[in-house]
């Protein structure tokens, strides 16, 4: 609710990644052949994946979800970004602003845990190879995918949902290429204290969480290898 006496801001103003004009030409293209190439590798290996009956794997099917998110991830961001660099300081409203930073965060969080899931199906398919096919059964590979999906929506839910409640009031310049919680955070009016407690703990912990399953995966496989030598 708009506080009294206070105007409240209904866009933002993404200040870009710099503002030499030299630069600018230059990162738009870069930016440009990075984000095609990865749009067209990563299309190739979903269209591979799933019109290629010999793939139809547990391995190969995380490899075309971790290729879908990594279509959408960097679509969030990058043609704003994009056009930033083109014609300058991009606006973008308050329900935009809100769902790039839902977005990003929704489709990040997921990859970091379906990265931990890949770890986890490569550390029971070479320390478990007579198990492979009843421990990650078509169903159990599913029901990890919707829950590394799930995770990944219900983690950008609590951020969208905090970050709309605070009322921003004054200066609307955002000092990045895209709404992101901790620059959104720096031009509220109202406490944010508990936004940063959640970004902390939560984000973090799907972060650490993740990267420490992980690292054991590898470590429990290259032990096992190990013994096996």
């Amino acid at each position: 609710a708009a506080m009294l006496n206070q105007t409240e801001v209904s866009e933002f103003i993404l200040l870009g990644l710099t503002d030499v004009q030299g630069l600018q030409h230059f990162f738009f293209i870069c930016f440009l052949l990075l984000y095609l190439t990865s749009l067209l590798g990563n299309g190739a290996i979903v269209t591979m994946v799933v019109f290629e009956p010999r793939l139809h794997t547990p391995m190969y099917f995380f490899l075309g979800n971790l290729s879908c998110l990594d279509i959408f991830y960097p679509t969030v961001t990058v043609p704003k970004m994009l056009t930033g660099f083109l014609f300058g300081h991009q606006p973008i409203s308050f329900g935009g602003c809100l769902a790039q930073l839902h977005f990003f965060h929704f489709l990040g969080s997921t990859e970091a845990v379906l990265l931990a899931t890949m770890a986890y199906d490569r550390y029971v398919a070479i320390c478990n190879p007579l198990r492979y096919a009843l421990v990650m059964s078509p169903r159990t590979c599913l029901l990890l995918a919707v829950a590394s999906w799930s995770t990944g929506f219900v983690h950008a839910m609590m951020h969208s949902v905090m970050i709309s409640q605070l009322s921003f009031c004054g200066h609307n310049h955002i000092c990045h290429f895209f709404c992101d919680i901790k620059p959104l955070l720096g031009l509220a009016c109202s406490t944010t204290s508990l936004n940063m407690t959640l970004l902390n703990v939560v984000t973090t912990s799907i972060a650490l969480g993740s990267f420490t399953l992980i690292v054991l995966s590898y470590l429990y496989i290259i032990s096992f290898l190990f013994y096996k030598v």
